[in-house]
């Protein structure tokens, strides 16, 4: 039987139309009109006043945080439950992450865990240099608070939306809050541009600098001038002609990708206990990915997994927490009250098949095997 898939890319048909213009007017360089137009379809597709179109959308991030000036000895607060990409520049800059607790509706970056650690940063005279707060799986954090509580303290915030292009809250786009929001177009997200990133501002200065520091910070003159360290973060123009066909039909994923969501949501009632992200009054998730929690953990979680595995259907665990991680052990974690939400979302969450060219009949297939798979773990248990 055919595998169904978490997430794979859907094209439009209008791909190869840009693409072969890109490869029959020799426009194959990360620069060229397929790379104008697709960052002009994000400005006006997001309400974003500039955008920069980059190789991936961690080196947007990287984009962010060296053009805010983030350096070695500087703080940046991140979200925990992310995947390590949001987390990974902060690095590469030499600043050290803090990492910031989740929160039971959205479960994403939970703003009381936030303002506890800007009080603590206060305290001590250390304000974190950035925020970076990720829309997991699609679902719009609580945006408003979290950018309130940033513009208290004075501090930048990045959003990585790499997940959530199409989520809004109250009618704006996810990614335009902040000082900086990021995209990603890598093969599994909503739309794909095969690999690729965006990184979008308010203020047009900033995505100058961040152009300047993409193309290698080579100076104005005639002659390669050098007076800084630069990066090769631009997209190619074939990638963008892949973007430009993908971003035609975005609404169409959005809907479709809700309409995979609600249908879990009516098949498992019967799942006491089990938990979805919330979306908010005033706000529309893109719902990239399903993720619940199952009532009865890890153990049930991971056999959940090998049975729909067995089925040919791909599945996987929530993300497991940057603080959990053993390259970021020795980061610090905070949390609201004490109680680590984000590892207890990894122990019980799980993603399922969200991809949206999935038929009727595969995720009609998908539940049942996911029914299946919890009724066989129940039995199992009572047996042992």
């Amino acid at each position: 039987m055919k595998q169904i898939p978490l997430s794979i890319p859907h094209l439009s048909g209008q791909e190869a139309r840009y693409v072969t213009e890109a490869l029959e007017t020799n426009w194959v360089a990360p620069l060229g009109p397929n790379v104008e137009a697709f960052e002009a379809g994000m400005r006006a597709y997001t309400g974003a006043e500039a955008a920069l179109a980059t190789s991936s959308g961690t080196a947007a991030i990287h984009l962010a945080l060296a053009t805010l000036g983030v350096t070695t000895g500087d703080d940046v607060f991140c979200q925990s439950l992310t995947f390590v990409a949001s987390v990974n520049p902060i690095r590469y800059v030499g600043a050290q992450p803090v990492l910031i607790d989740s929160e039971e509706e959205t479960w994403n970056m939970s703003p009381a865990a936030l303002r506890r650690a800007m009080i603590q940063a206060a305290t001590r005279g250390r304000l974190p240099k950035a925020v970076i707060v990720v829309h997991l799986y699609g679902v719009a954090a609580q945006i408003e608070e979290l950018s309130a509580i940033c513009a208290e303290y004075d501090v930048p915030l990045i959003e990585d939306a790499a997940e959530s292009l199409g989520s809004t809250v109250n009618g704006r786009m996810t990614g335009t809050f902040g000082t900086f929001g990021v995209y990603s177009f890598n093969g599994n997200k909503i739309i794909t541009t095969s690999s690729g990133g965006m990184l979008v501002a308010n203020n047009p200065r900033l995505i100058e600098r961040a152009f300047y520091l993409s193309t290698q910070a080579r100076q104005p003159v005639l002659h390669y001038e050098h007076t800084e360290v630069g990066f090769n973060y631009r997209m190619s123009n074939v990638s963008a002609g892949i973007g430009r066909g993908q971003l035609e039909v975005i609404e169409e994923r959005v809907a479709a990708r809700r309409a995979i969501f609600k249908r879990y949501v009516r098949a498992f009632d019967m799942l006491e206990a089990t938990h979805y992200q919330t979306e908010r009054a005033g706000s529309r998730a893109n719902r990239w990915l399903t993720a619940l929690t199952l009532p009865r953990g890890t153990e049930q979680r991971d056999f959940l997994i090998d049975r729909l595995q067995q089925a040919n259907i791909e599945s996987r665990p929530a993300w497991k927490p940057m603080h959990l991680q053993p390259v970021y052990r020795d980061a610090p974690f905070v949390t609201s009250e004490g109680i680590d939400v984000s590892g207890r979302l990894f122990a019980e969450g799980i993603c399922l098949p969200s991809a949206s060219q999935m038929t009727f009949t595969e995720q009609a297939l998908v539940i049942r095997s996911v029914r299946q798979g919890i009724v066989e773990d129940v039995r199992r248990d009572v047996r042992l």
